[in-house]
């Protein structure tokens, strides 16, 4: 079993073990049993620096433009990973007219009778082909799964079968929602939040152990050990049978009190990509959608040596991502009226 053993320059789990112990950020959950989809909601206390970073060949994304550090808005409200494919996409509309509703918002025009605008960028996964009921005609369920998830938003929340990763799948097993923190020897905070529904295998073949076995802190993830880590070239192990079969994208969020600009967050967005390519194998295929968000929450300066903090941070986000994939997997549990294969099953 690994260990988180607090030594000088050694990074520890935060309290929760969860995005949530980043100072300053909620999240808020909310899923539809029947339709085996789900939304989850990243929620800051206050306007918030934000950056993107997309890797898949199949991304369904909403906002993202706004996030170039070359354009006007420069923070955002709340993010949103939502099941449901380009249905998702409207689970960001409830979440802004709530946020709206409340005041908070990017205020284009200084007068109270015109409403703030809200930016919630949003990324969306494909679900849509796991058995659940999706007859839902012209009212998806996904505007008000968005309402409820951010209605519900706090420093705890559940993983696995739960949230965006409700109707995940990652590779033959039973996908879900992860979340990991990190609290680094000088205090800087870093988080995820990820929805595991990948093409490729979170486990090395023929076993149980999690690519992401060199990252694991206290055996948050049945602290099995790396020694099971091998693959030959094209061994896929659990990947999906099916490579025809467009059914996938991980999509995440990772979050820092480290006061960030936007060009600063969108590095650390590019190097947590990492965290996927050593949870994931394989990872960003054509029909994948992988997206990762970063955002700040600017509680602490960087201090006098920026791009090195920058640097670890990314560094630490990697890691982060990668345990946070594997804890999705590791607690995901079958939906209630169907047998699925979970990473518990396998011997």
């Amino acid at each position: 079993m690994t260990s988180s053993t607090a030594r000088p320059g050694i990074a520890r789990p935060g309290p929760r073990n969860l995005i949530t112990d980043v100072p300053g950020l909620k999240v808020g959950q909310a899923h539809d049993a029947r339709a085996r989809t789900g939304v989850t909601v990243i929620l800051p206390d206050a306007r918030a620096v934000a950056a993107c970073d997309v890797r898949g060949g199949g991304p369904g994304t909403r906002e993202t433009d706004a996030l170039d550090p070359h354009n006007l808005v420069e923070a955002i409200d709340a993010v949103v990973l939502s099941g449901g494919s380009v249905y998702g996409l409207a689970a960001p509309d409830g979440v802004t007219a709530w946020l709206g509703a409340q005041g908070r918002g990017y205020g284009l025009v200084a007068d109270s009778t015109v409403p703030p605008s809200p930016v919630v960028p949003a990324a969306i996964l494909f679900d849509l082909a796991n058995g659940g009921d999706k007859a839902w005609g012209e009212d998806p369920p996904y505007r008000a799964l968005g309402r409820q998830a951010v209605l519900a938003a706090g420093e705890a929340f559940d993983l696995g079968t739960a949230g965006a990763g409700y109707g995940a799948m990652a590779g033959r097993l039973k996908g879900g929602l992860g979340s990991a923190s990190a609290i680094a020897a000088d205090g800087f905070a870093v988080g995820a939040v990820v929805a595991v529904n990948s093409f490729g295998s979170v486990t090395a073949p023929g076993g149980r152990t999690f690519w992401a076995a060199p990252y694991e802190m206290d055996g948050e993830f049945g602290g099995l050990g790396a020694a099971g880590l091998a693959a030959a070239g094209d061994d896929w192990g659990l990947a999906k049978a099916d490579p025809q079969a467009r059914t996938n994208t991980t999509i995440a969020c990772v979050a820092t009190d480290a006061a960030l600009t936007p060009a600063q967050a969108r590095r650390v967005a590019v190097m947590a990509q990492d965290g996927l390519a050593r949870a994931i194998r394989p990872i960003h295929a054509p029909f994948d959608g992988d997206v990762v968000f970063v955002l700040s929450t600017a509680k602490r300066p960087l201090g006098p040596r920026p791009d090195f903090q920058i640097a670890r941070l990314g560094a630490l986000a990697a890691d982060v991502l990668a345990r946070a994939v594997a804890r999705g997997v590791y607690a995901a549990a079958p939906w209630p009226d169907a047998p699925v294969p979970c990473w518990r099953d396998l011997a």
